[in-house]
């Protein structure tokens, strides 16, 4: 699989990173996006959408060209490099340093970078070494003395800004205050002798920088030397005031770099613009870098550096508006890149002081495959001539759409392990998902093989945990989501995460999980819980597999199916007689339903504004309807034919739409007999009513499963039933001549006969 699957016309010579970076992978220059106040470009997708995969990308066209960084803001090396000295190192410090130190042995066009301004702040925070000694805070400064000047030959440094080679000059001065004693008065000692090493080694221009740079310090007064001593107390601070001291220091980097290109003989030997990619920034060091770069340009800070991050929520990252509520926000500037050329992009200059970061933001939302590249990637990984002209190509390509939804990563993965997969004719999507992937080992290592499920479920979901996940939980995440795999809203949620916590101390309660799902860049569907259809998916099959024959699949459905049996009841308790006569009579409610009309009613679509459902954000129009969906996805396939059999006479229209609702559901696994019993070929009981009614209802569960074709025939099928029922002798039986049509031009052009967001996801795919 190539890289840049996907992101060709964002990598070509004249796509958006060139005209960012000002430079394309060729070479040549390029008129550059926006300046010179820059957008922080955020990369926005949710797990599996490719965003570490486009930095990579990125870093390879690139790099060679213009100096572009590759940060991974999760990697835990920053923080174990700063554990041996707390008081003098954090992750952040460690991690400008790794930028700077890249930087400095860069070889492309205008050579290597120096970094004399940060080298002061860190020279300064060194003093807060464990021993504090002059020779243990020497030696903790000398760390960074190689970033202070450029490298020209082995061994050599130059530059303007300090008086020859700094090493051992801070040495010989700490090391004159040896013999004195270890008190505080020795502690601002060695802050002054440090001071003094900094200053007296810096030509006339650098004393000015440093006066420049380190006078503007919060509280400093122009004083460069005070500036310096409060970043070194704010770092051993800690807290708030070590992160300012941090993003102070991410300034000083910045400055460093934009004087490399902007002093005389940088505006004549660089080109382009210089880039820090920072993968994985929805992390605490990726937060944190980018709220320091866009407050530092909300105060007029500017600089030309391309600042390009991750960002698995939609909206950016909650930090960047304010905490103003969803509803309050308004979104930052976007751009897609199916839609052509980038945008036009200037900050919003009304109340910039107190403006949200997001105005800094510019969203690159991270496209999906289209059809036509999933369908190249599929026939790529073919190990052999397909049988029956394409045929089995035809059905796997169709399943790892479905599956996929385009999401690049899971294409990439079914795509390999469905290569040398056959589908046999009537299989249902979920049976790719235990196809064997084989997977590179370490180097010396044989490679492994596992089903795909697993691969995938570990990829997208354990080895990307909400960011704000308590650890407590981060054990039992993955079989709270698989449990979730069968919820429809926070009612049924909140039963299932009860149920499957007891016993713990600590609970997740729906509005948690549905949060931190949100986090993570899941998207949100108003119909089910899980509202990306592919990972529901993947939960839905291994929630099969957890116990043999499916138990906790059916253990799950029956708690649920119960749950809602029991407040139908009560409901019905309450409202007494006159609910009984109301169901009783042509449309009114059944047992549990709450009367609907108003803000309540169906849509064109068939779909029910939240407001009608019985706790304002449920998924059904009545608690029945929730009880059934849940009895026929357990074994109740026949009290369900019996409730609608029932049901159906004088209340055409909302019994279509109770139907829809009951059937939207997956199938379990083990042999899939509702074709079978749709088109009539098993023996059904009971009067020509209900027997309609089975094979009606069979053949709407498979068309609103979803993992599986349905076209022509079983198009078919759905208007021969319902033009069966719309001349039978009941009341308003003719009006399901009009749905007849309806619903069976959509099942043959595969479309979902209730929408909701994650189907018409489906549907837009195709």
């Amino acid at each position: 699989m190539c890289e840049e699957l996907g992101f060709e016309r964002l990598l070509d010579e004249d796509g958006f990173f060139a005209r960012l970076l000002g430079r394309s992978p060729s070479g040549a220059g390029r008129d550059p996006l926006y300046g010179p106040d820059l957008p922080v470009v955020l990369l926005t997708g949710g797990p599996g959408m490719g965003k570490g995969r486009l930095l990579r990308a990125v870093r390879d066209r690139f790099a060679a060209k213009v100096p572009v960084i590759h940060l991974d803001c999760a990697a835990p090396v920053y923080a174990d490099r700063a554990d041996p000295e707390p008081g003098a190192r954090s992750a952040a410090t460690e991690a400008l340093v790794e930028v700077a130190r890249r930087l400095g042995t860069w070889q492309g066009t205008g050579g290597t970078f120096a970094f004399p301004r940060l080298f002061a702040g860190l020279a300064m925070i060194a003093t807060g070494v464990t021993e504090g000694t002059p020779e243990a805070v020497a030696t903790e400064a000398e760390r960074y003395e190689g970033l202070a000047q450029r490298q020209r030959l082995r061994g050599l440094v130059t530059g303007d800004f300090w008086r020859g080679v700094l090493h051992g000059a801070i040495r010989n001065l700490l090391m004159s205050l040896s013999g004195q004693m270890l008190d505080n008065v020795y502690s601002t000692a060695v802050s002054n002798a440090l001071l003094d090493a900094l200053f007296e080694r810096a030509a006339p221009r650098g004393r000015a920088e440093l006066e420049r740079v380190y006078g503007a310090y919060p509280g400093a007064a122009g004083q460069p030397r005070i500036g310096l001593r409060i970043l070194a107390a704010d770092f051993r601070a800690g807290g708030e005031a070590r992160e300012v001291a941090e993003s102070f220091l991410f300034r000083a980097l910045r400055e460093d770099l934009e004087a490399s290109y902007s002093s005389a003989s940088g505006w004549l030997r660089r080109v382009g613009r210089p880039g820090l990619l920072l993968d994985h920034a929805e992390s605490p060091l990726g937060e944190q870098l980018l709220r320091a770069v866009l407050t530092d340009r909300r105060a007029g800070q500017r600089d030309r550096v391309v600042i390009i991050g991750t960002a698995r929520r939609p909206d950016g990252g909650a930090f960047l508006h304010g905490g103003l509520p969803p509803q309050e926000v308004t979104p930052p500037a976007e751009y897609r890149p199916a839609d052509g050329a980038p945008p036009a992009w200037s900050r919003r200059s009304d109340a910039a002081d107190r403006a949200p970061l997001a105005d800094g933001v510019l969203l690159l939302r991270m496209p999906l495959l289209t059809g036509d590249q999933l369908r190249r990637e599929t026939v790529r990984r073919q190990q052999h001539a397909e049988p029956e002209g394409g045929t089995n190509r035809r059905r796997i390509d169709a399943a790892v759409a479905r599956l996929s939804g385009g999401r690049p990563h899971t294409v990439i993965r079914l795509a390999a392990a469905a290569a040398a997969f056959r589908m046999p004719a009537d299989a249902n999507d979920r049976d790719i998902l235990d196809a064997p992937l084989r997977l590179p080992g370490l180097p010396g290592d044989d490679a492994t093989e596992s089903p795909v499920a697993d691969v995938l479920l570990r990829e997208l979901v354990l080895d990307q945990l909400p960011v704000r996940l308590p650890t407590e939980h981060h054990a039992h995440w993955l079989d709270l989501l698989t449990h979730l795999s069968v919820a429809h809203d926070t009612e049924c949620a909140d039963v299932l995460l009860r149920h499957h916590q007891s016993g713990h101390v600590h609970h997740l309660t729906a509005h948690h999980v549905s949060q931190l799902l949100t986090d993570t860049g899941w998207p949100t569907c108003e119909r089910h819980f899980i509202g990306d259809f592919g990972l529901r998916q993947l939960l839905v099959h291994r929630l099969y597999g957890l116990r043999p024959d499916g138990a906790a699949w059916y253990a799950d459905h029956h708690l649920l199916r119960d749950h809602y049996a029991r407040r139908a009841a009560g409901e019905e308790g309450v409202q007494g007689d006159g609910a009984a006569r109301n169901g009783a009579s042509g449309d009114g409610p059944l047992r549990g339903d709450r009367p609907r009309g108003g803000d309540g009613s169906l849509s064109r679509d068939g779909s029910l504004s939240r407001a009608g459902s019985p706790n304002g954000d449920g998924a059904f129009r009545s608690l029945t309807a929730h009880q059934m969906n849940h009895h026929l996805v357990s074994g109740g396939a026949d009290d369900v034919v019996s409730h609608l059999a029932a049901t159906l006479p004088g209340r055409p229209g909302e019994w279509c739409a109770d139907l829809l609702e009951i059937a939207q559901a997956p199938y379990p696994g083990g042999a899939d007999a509702r074709r079978d019993r749709a088109q009539g070929l098993v023996t059904a009981d009971g009067p020509p009513l209900r027997r309609t009614v089975d094979q009606l209802l069979h053949a709407v569960w498979l068309c609103e499963e979803r993992t599986r074709p349905t076209g022509k025939e079983t198009a078919r099928t759905l208007a021969k039933l319902l033009d069966l029922l719309s001349i039978m002798d009941f009341e308003g039986a003719g009006r399901l001549s009009r749905t007849a049509t309806e619903w069976s031009g959509l099942a043959e052009n595969e479309q979902p006969l209730l929408r909701c967001t994650c189907t018409e996801q489906l549907r837009r795919r195709r």
